[in-house]
């Protein structure tokens, strides 16, 4: 059975000093993967701090979670991620997404286009990435970019190249996932308005989208690796169980009008709520029925003895 790799986020802006500290504490518990979002929001930026992070630890990877592919031209961020994993000797994780953020958009006039356009661009920068990670000349001619007889550089450390995560909440990009990525991220999906869909949070629905990797990715399926991450609720360690959930289902209906049940919350795979021995116990149950083993459980003290309870059982 796959080990359990779990990842912490850099959820605020740090000094230099103040986020070396963080990394190398993140490093010495036992996290396997230091994580920022990329958005333009209060943050710093993903590729800078991916490299302090880097620069500052020895066995830490680093990744976003995710890069906006439309933030950057595939070009441009390919050579950003080579000299990241060169200087990082071999650390990095491409995590990339379509965007979502319609407000992000809006705020600096870059255009919001309709869903299938944004996937399909991302599918396009993923076969750009992937071609520029080989170090050989290469020629694309898609319908956003185009590449023509471009050797990049640097290359980087890990051949063919770092891998790749890519996730979602449709059926169209984790297809695209299950086809291109070795890290597939189960997300909940966006309804009309950017309130989370919430049919799309239960367990039911993460095992629809597993059983739609399962059909793209053919012989793969078995080299993936599942990520799972709490959304639309804080984390929360509690030993009123059901009463936290009762909570999360009021806030879900006043956001989206949707009804949860109470055991529809607390076995979702999004929902981190309940004691120390529940959340451990959760999260065994996904990798021995889900194989989800990729988890980010945030800020780096919130779950650390669940982080320690099961670093010890693997």
């Amino acid at each position: 059975m796959r080990p359990f790799r779990f990842l912490a986020d850099v959820g605020s802006i740090l000094s230099g000093p103040e986020l070396a500290a963080y990394a190398r504490r993140a490093e010495d518990m036992g996290y396997d993967t230091l994580v920022l979002p990329d958005h333009l929001i209060k943050q710093l930026s993903p590729v800078v701090t991916m490299a302090t992070v880097a620069a500052a630890t020895s066995t830490l990877r680093v990744a976003a979670f995710v890069l906006n592919n439309d933030l950057r031209h595939p070009a441009v961020l390919a050579q950003d991620l080579a000299s990241i994993d060169v200087l990082s000797d071999g650390r990095l994780d491409v995590a990339i997404g379509a965007g979502w953020n319609k407000p992000e958009y809006d705020a600096i006039g870059l255009p919001f286009d309709r869903t299938p356009v944004r996937q399909a661009r991302l599918a396009e920068s993923i076969t750009v990435l992937k071609g520029l990670f080989s170090g050989a000349p290469f020629s694309f001619a898609g319908e956003y970019y185009t590449i023509t007889d471009y050797t990049a550089e640097p290359v980087p450390m890990q051949r063919p190249h770092p891998p790749f995560f890519v996730g979602g909440g449709g059926r169209r990009t984790l297809e695209l996932a299950a086809r291109e990525a070795n890290i597939v991220g189960l997300a909940p999906r966006i309804a009309t308005g950017g309130n989370v869909d919430a049919a799309s949070l239960t367990l039911a629905a993460a095992r629809e989208k597993i059983d739609w990797v399962r059909a793209a990715a053919g012989a793969r399926f078995d080299e993936l690796e599942f990520n799972i991450y709490p959304s639309g609720w804080p984390t929360t360690v509690t030993d009123d169980l059901r009463g936290e959930a009762r909570r999360v289902i009021d806030h879900i209906r006043k956001r989206t009008g949707a009804e949860l049940s109470e055991q529809d919350v607390i076995d979702s795979p999004h929902f981190f709520i309940g004691s120390v021995d529940r959340l451990v116990e959760k999260f065994q149950q996904l990798r021995d029925e889900l194989g989800i083993t990729n988890v980010l459980l945030g800020d780096i003290d919130e779950l650390a003895p669940v982080l320690e309870r099961l670093s010890e059982a693997a």
